[in-house]
C-alpha cells in the first residue's frame, strides 16, 4: 500500500510558484521611503532650518554656546564669522556654523 500511495504522489503535478509582480516591490521600497522620510530626515531638515534661522537672528551682545563647549558673547558680527569675547580681554572669532545655541541671560 505504501508503494502505490508513492507512485500516486509522484505522478501528480507540483504546484507551481507563481511570479509576483514587481509592482508589489516598488510599492514596499516607496512605502519604506516615505516612512524614513518622515521619521528620520523631515525632522532633522526641520530642526537644521531651524538653527539656521537662530544663526542669522544673533546680533552683537547676544550670549551663545559653540559647539566645543565655551560660552562667550558676541562682539562683533562679519559675513561668515563671529568675534566671541570669551574672558577679559580675549576675543576668538569663530564661524557661523560653530554655535550652537543661544543662550539667554536670566
Amino acid at each position: 500500500m505504501k508503494i502505490m500511495d508513492t507512485v500516486a504522489l509522484q505522478g501528480a503535478p507540483l504546484a507551481q510558484a507563481q511570479p509576483s509582480g514587481g509592482a508589489a516591490q516598488w510599492m514596499f521600497f516607496a512605502f519604506l521611503f516615505v516612512g524614513m522620510w518622515f521619521l528620520l530626515l523631515a525632522p532633522q531638515r526641520k530642526r537644521q532650518k531651524a538653527q539656521e534661522k537662530m544663526i542669522q537672528e544673533l546680533k552683537t551682545g547676544d550670549d551663545v554656546l559653540t559647539t566645543s563647549g565655551i560660552f562667550g558673547e558676541i562682539t562683533n558680527v562679519r559675513s561668515d564669522r563671529f568675534v566671541v569675547k570669551i574672558a577679559e580681554n580675549t576675543k576668538v572669532e569663530i564661524l557661523k556654523s560653530a554655535v550652537q545655541n543661544k543662550v539667554t541671560k536670566s
